[in-house]
């Protein structure tokens, strides 16, 4: 160390591995190529040379082509029990003249490793703050890379499987071959206000961070995970039209077809406990009407963007599977060749049976 140690962080995560596996993950080559690195880059080259005075260096790509490089010393090794390195970067966010210290610390707990991270030496709270989200998706994927369930180990979907929304996600993360596990959890339940203070479901944990509203979790996963894209190939004008689909289902498909249609047909609010057909006949003009705008957008396509499915295709799918669960739904999707052909393509897709919600749900 060059400097004395002015600004501090610190970090906890529970690694269902043993301390051994969670200590040579830290030295060995292999393993560090495999892990060190936040979700969405890369590691495209390492060294280390894991003793008391020898070095490593670790490059990490970005899919935009930005480069970061770290590089240090070995300072303390005790397997399986700590290890001590200094952190400098040759390409990233401090300047190369800066050294840091990181001190690990492995205790065997529950059947897993507790494991403790302590990093010191930074010169102000901003660069220690900096540096907090990234060690938090880099240990994302050292819990990728050890836990048993792999990324399931992290990656939590908390949501009601029957929702659209939720079943949305799901796709996505199916589309992707994304291992998650998912929490039942109704709107506005202790679970879903912990992370979501408008009690909106779905909500997605990675680790240690959480994010809701269905886009910015989609958007989440298409930068972190490998597969195939989200968003529409062809440029520019593909992914703003794919957007525009995205905006319009949020902002006037789900009100017109799921609040004022479907609820109202699965909630019994009249005074002999039938449906309130006063508002399931007011929604369905509109949704004809949005119907209509589907179809001449599907033209002869598949999708409604380019030659995959895209984030707006995995959110309307879910809607019109309950939309023609009801008669008037039903009959008003008869009158569209386009949209039923394109949701028989997406009806076939492994993500969408993969997601059926259960009987009765």
């Amino acid at each position: 160390m060059t400097q004395a140690a002015t600004f501090q962080l610190e970090m906890t995560r529970f690694i269902r591995a043993p301390r051994e596996k969670v200590f040579d993950a830290f030295t060995h080559q292999d393993a560090l190529a495999a892990w060190h690195c936040p979700r969405g880059m890369h590691v495209s080259d390492v060294s280390a040379d894991a003793r008391v005075g020898g070095r490593y260096r670790i490059a990490m790509a970005a899919r935009d082509g930005s480069a970061f490089v770290v590089a240090g010393e070995y300072q303390a090794l005790d397997r399986a029990d700590f290890l001590a390195y200094t952190w400098s970067w040759e390409r990233g966010a401090m300047a190369p003249d800066r050294i840091t210290l990181i001190e690990v610390t492995l205790m065997a707990r529950d059947g897993g490793t507790a494991l403790h991270m302590r990093h010191t030496g930074f010169p102000d709270a901003f660069m220690r703050d900096g540096h907090m989200a990234g060690w938090q998706s880099v240990f994302n994927h050292l819990t990728d890379y050890l836990d048993p369930a792999g990324s399931a180990g992290s990656l939590t979907l908390i949501g009601d499987p029957r929702s659209s929304y939720c079943r949305t996600v799901r796709m996505a993360l199916a589309e992707k071959g994304v291992a998650y596990t998912l929490q039942p959890a109704p709107p506005s339940s202790a679970e879903v206000l912990a992370a979501n203070p408008f009690g909106r479901i779905p909500v997605l944990r990675d680790g240690e961070f959480e994010f809701y509203e269905t886009r910015a979790i989609l958007g989440y996963i298409d930068e972190s995970f490998d597969g195939p894209s989200l968003l529409p190939a062809g440029g520019a004008w593909a992914r703003a039209r794919g957007e525009q689909w995205v905006s319009v289902i949020n902002s006037y498909v789900y009100d017109t077809m799921v609040n004022r249609y479907i609820r109202p047909c699965t909630r019994a609010s009249g005074a002999h406990g039938e449906p309130d057909r006063a508002a399931i006949d007011a929604a369905l003009p509109d949704i004809d009407r949005q119907l209509a705008v589907f179809e001449q957008a599907y033209g002869g396509l598949d999708f409604l963007v380019g030659g995959s499915p895209s984030m707006a295709d995995f959110m309307l799918a879910p809607i019109l599977f309950y939309l023609e669960r009801f008669p008037e739904g039903a009959a008003l999707l008869g009158k569209y060749p386009q949209v039923r052909r394109a949701q028989a393509v997406m009806r076939e897709r492994e993500s969408f049976i993969a997601t059926q919600p259960k009987p009765g749900g």
